[in-house]
């Protein structure tokens, strides 16, 4: 096993520069850097993400106690948020189970944000304005509907497709089909359409933010009420990849329940592992989360677009299989 870090020590130079670069871009805009825990007594709900596990069995708790490695800082930094912090970002390592390959490792550092008084499409001009700075090349940017990506890319509305029409649409660009695909559930066959069909023609000439997304993926966006349901959720993509995630941020404690209810029975439905759900996050919307918006951005995947990297290996010191 080589104990040598994958990455080149020019490399890690590069991460360094691009932090500085990330700390004075909101130094300059007067948003407050923040640390939370990586621990937690609560874990995603999300049915398409899993945490890793671990134990403490210290004072208090002495027949142990279950936390689990965040997916995300978002549920504290909400909880910040709701305390009066005003805009905060944090620059932290989270941990999702299952993730290895070209673009993932297990272990990845994120830029996580909140701007109070923002809504995603304000949000989204100070996302292009970090990856600018932080790559030091300034470029195209381009907002595209997430409807009007899909009929440009797979022929077909998503938000009015029936199941079967979003199935013919992959079996009429060759896309292979799972053989579990569900009938009676429309977000698997987007989410085939969109990472075949769309994403790779995305932020091909610059930056590409793909945004409204179906209510039914809104995730922890607010829904704004039109004649279809739309998600005030973003995505950000460069040459293809999947950069950011950002949403308008939901703030009703009692629908933010309502969702993760929902994610729990459809966990429960895949035979996946019970997890608690964030109550000092709802706790937290019940006392005043103020109007925001908010973006993780995979800081590793900016570091491989600066460089010119294939793989996320070569800007991690030690991955997965050096670590």
């Amino acid at each position: 096993m080589p104990w040598q870090p994958s990455a080149s020590i020019e490399m890690l130079r590069l991460r360094a520069r691009m932090l500085q670069r990330v700390r004075a871009f909101f130094a300059e805009r007067g948003v407050l850097e923040v640390e939370t825990p990586i621990l937690s007594r609560a874990a995603t709900t999300d049915p398409n993400l899993a945490s890793l596990v671990t134990r403490y069995t210290g004072p208090r708790h002495a027949l142990g106690l279950t936390l689990y490695l965040h997916t995300s800082p978002e549920f504290p930094m909400k909880r910040l948020l709701a305390a009066g912090s005003g805009s905060i970002f944090q620059v932290c390592k989270v941990f999702r189970d299952g993730e290895d390959g070209r673009l993932h490792n297990p272990e990845f550092s994120m830029l996580e944000w909140y701007r109070v008084g923002f809504d995603h499409h304000q949000l989204m001009d100070e996302v292009a304005a970090l990856v600018a700075c932080a790559l030091e090349r300034p470029g195209p940017v381009e907002k595209v509907l997430y409807r009007e990506a899909f009929l440009r890319h797979a022929g077909v509305d998503p938000h009015r497709a029936s199941v079967d029409a979003l199935a013919a649409a992959a079996r009429a660009h060759n896309v292979s089909v799972p053989t579990e695909m569900p009938r009676d559930d429309a977000d698997p066959w987007r989410d085939l359409l969109l990472t075949h069909l769309v994403e790779p023609q995305l932020g091909r000439a610059g930056m590409t933010f793909l945004y409204d997304y179906p209510a039914s993926q809104a995730a922890l966006a607010r829904v704004r009420n039109e004649s279809v349901p739309l998600g005030e959720r973003f995505e950000l993509y460069i040459e293809g990849i999947e950069i950011a995630n950002g949403f308008h941020e939901l703030g009703d404690a009692g629908e933010q329940e309502r969702r993760f209810r929902a994610d729990l029975e459809r966990r429960r439905d895949r035979a996946l592992a019970e997890v608690p759900m964030d109550m000092q996050l709802l706790a937290a919307q019940r006392q005043g989360l103020p109007d925001c918006a908010g973006v993780a951005l995979g800081f590793d995947r900016l570091v491989m677009l600066a460089a010119g990297a294939i793989s996320i290996e070569e800007v991690l010191a030690f991955p997965l299989e050096r670590a």
